[in-house]
C-alpha cells in the first residue's frame, strides 16, 4: 500500500537490522521518508541502507546499543547531523528470552528490561524534543512503540518478557497524556505471532520447540504486515491518533 503523506518526513527506527524494524524502515523509505536505521548490528544496517538506496530511498546506518546511555546520545547526534530533527520515531528494538521464573536468570531479566523498557525510554528522551517541535510547527509527529500481545495474554515461562511488554503498553498510555496535548501522537502496536528473528535468541530447547509448534499450527504474521500497520497509523491526518492497535493472526485471535 502507498502512503503518500509520509513523503518528506524524517524517521528513526530502532531494531532496524532485522524483522519488523527492517521492514518498517523499508516501507517508510519507499514512501518518501528519510530513515535513520538504528541497531547494534552495523553490517546489517549498511546492507539495508544500500538496499533502500538501490530502491530509490534515503537511509543512513547508525549503530547503537539502546541499553547504553552514551551510545544512544551519540546516535541521536549522528541522526541530527545527517538529517536534522525527526518527526517519526519507531521503537522496534526488543529481545525475548523466556525461561521458567524459578531458573532465576537475572542476566536475562536485566537484558529484557534494559532493552524493552529502559531502551525505549532512552530513545524517547533523545527524540521527544524533535517530536514536540514538529507538532508545534503544525506537522505530523509520531511516536510508535512496538509492544506485544504478551502484554495481555499470559504464557508460561514468559513472565518477565510479558511484564516488559505490559510496561511498554502502559508507558505508551502515560506518554500519551503528556504528549497528546502537545499534538504528538503516541501509538502502541501489539503484534501476535510474527515471523521474525525474535525467537532465535532463546536458549531453552523445549520452549523453542513449543514456539515452532505454534508456527506450524498458525499462519503467522509477517514483518511486512506489521510495517504496513506502522505506515498506516503514521499517515493519518495529524489530528487522528490510532492509540492502540492489536494485530493477531486470525487463528490466534
Amino acid at each position: 500500500m502507498s502512503y503518500d503523506t509520509l513523503t518528506g518526513r524524517t524517521a528513526v527506527v530502532t531494531g532496524a537490522a532485522s524483522g519488523m524494524g527492517a521492514a518498517t524502515a523499508r516501507l517508510l523509505a519507499a514512501n518518501g521518508a528519510r530513515v535513520a536505521l538504528l541497531s547494534r548490528r552495523a553490517d546489517r544496517l549498511e546492507d539495508l541502507a544500500a538496499k533502500i538506496a538501490a530502491e530509490g530511498g534515503q537511509a543512513i546506518a547508525v549503530p547503537v546499543d539502546v541499553t547504553d546511555d552514551v551510545s544512544v546520545d551519540t546516535a541521536a547526534a549522528a541522526v541530527h547531523a545527517a538529517y536534522g530533527p525527526t518527526d517519526l520515531v519507531v521503537n522496534s528494538a526488543g529481545v525475548m528470552l523466556p525461561n521458567p521464573l524459578d531458573d532465576g536468570r537475572i542476566d536475562e531479566w536485566t537484558r529484557m528490561i534494559d532493552t524493552n523498557v529502559t531502551g525505549v525510554l532512552r530513545i524517547v528522551r533523545a527524540f521527544t524534543a524533535d517530536l514536540v517541535a514538529a507538532a508545534a510547527a503544525g506537522r505530523p509527529a509520531d511516536l510508535v512503540n512496538i509492544s506485544s500481545i504478551a502484554a495481555h495474554v499470559a504464557f508460561p515461562s514468559y513472565a518477565v518478557y510479558g511484564a516488559t511488554k505490559a510496561a511498554l503498553t502502559q508507558l505508551s498510555t502515560m506518554l500519551r497524556t503528556e504528549l497528546g496535548p502537545r499534538d504528538v501522537r503516541v501509538t502502541n502496536i501489539e503484534p501476535g505471532l510474527t515471523d521474525t528473528e525474535l525467537g532465535q535468541h532463546m536458549d531453552n530447547p523445549a520452549l523453542a520447540q513449543q514456539l515452532q509448534g505454534m508456527f506450524e499450527a498458525i499462519q503467522a504474521l509477517s514483518a511486512d504486515e506489521i510495517a504496513d500497520v506502522v505506515g498506516f497509523v503514521a499517515s493519518r491526518p495529524a489530528h487522528v491518533n490510532l492509540r492502540q492497535v492489536i494485530v493477531l493472526p486470525t487463528r490466534q485471535a
